[in-house]
């Protein structure tokens, strides 16, 4: 896919731990590791908001295109 998820990265920066982002963000561990892993077919703005306000980030810094 051509479409690749830095969410471990943004998570290494900020030291924070997928749970902890989980409860901020309100969704389950198990919801962001399908999205940490690159399987989630889709992304809610409100779940990309949540996830940029809380790691202080960009959509950007998350989501990278890169041709396959």
């Amino acid at each position: 896919m051509p479409i690749i998820v830095n969410l471990d990265v943004m998570l290494a920066k900020r030291k924070m731990r997928s749970k902890e982002l989980a409860e901020i963000i309100g969704i389950t561990t198990a919801n962001l590791s399908v999205l940490k892993s690159g399987k989630a077919k889709a992304v809610r703005f409100s779940t990309l908001e949540a996830i940029c306000k809380a790691l202080d980030c960009q959509p950007a810094d998350i989501l990278e295109y890169k041709e396959a």
